[in-house]
């Protein structure tokens, strides 16, 4: 898939199963997400329940992966404009654990940090379960994809599991599913823009 320039965000197609999905990344700063988003919400969705947002998550452990259905910002500054903007936070989710920063690290410092290069494949690899979670979201309907992903993750927990390295701070909007859907996805860096997807 190839990027292409639209308004406030980098738009691309592609299928999922046969359902056609809109994937965009904001263009953005993280704390304005909702700006990008509220218009390709309106016109691509029926309602929350046809977004999904993948988002970091302190309060995870680093790597974790979990679905939920709505809830609050926890002080992330991007769930915050996405319910401004969107009159709502009931809206799905994917929560990438990044772990709380090392004792004298201010939070806000830490998930603007990339990670470090012994970190990146372990970030590639948690991006890529959160991409495998969105395609089990868009093949199986949310609620079955949150019990198998939510259960992985107490089974890994259990096994004494632990997940990769630090992540970093990106956001995936997703799926809608009466209108054909749209993705978004605000990637930390990305080094082009017109880089195949």
């Amino acid at each position: 898939m190839r990027w292409r320039a639209a308004a406030a965000a980098s738009l691309g197609t592609a299928e999922i199963d046969g359902r056609q999905v809109v994937l965009a990344k904001p263009m953005t700063f993280m704390n304005l997400s909702g700006d990008a988003v509220a218009p390709l919400f309106r016109k691509h969705a029926d309602g929350p329940g046809d977004l999904v947002v993948l988002h970091d998550d302190l309060d995870l452990p680093v790597g974790a992966v979990r679905l939920k259905r709505g809830g609050g910002t926890g002080g992330h500054n991007g769930l915050r404009s996405l319910k401004e903007r969107l009159g709502t936070a009931d809206f799905l989710r994917i929560r990438v654990g990044i772990g709380r920063p090392p004792a004298g690290i201010d939070p806000a410092d830490y998930v603007l940090t990339p990670p470090a290069p012994e970190l990146r494949g372990a970030f590639d690899a948690a991006v890529a379960a959160a991409g495998d979670a969105f395609a089990d979201i868009a093949r199986l309907g949310f609620d079955k994809a949150m019990t198998r992903w939510n259960a992985r993750a107490r089974e890994d927990n259990k096994s004494g599991k632990t997940p990769p390295g630090t992540p970093g701070g990106n956001i995936l909007l997703a799926p809608g599913a009466l209108s054909g859907g749209s993705i978004s996805r605000k990637e930390a860096r990305s080094p082009d823009d017109t880089e195949e997807v």
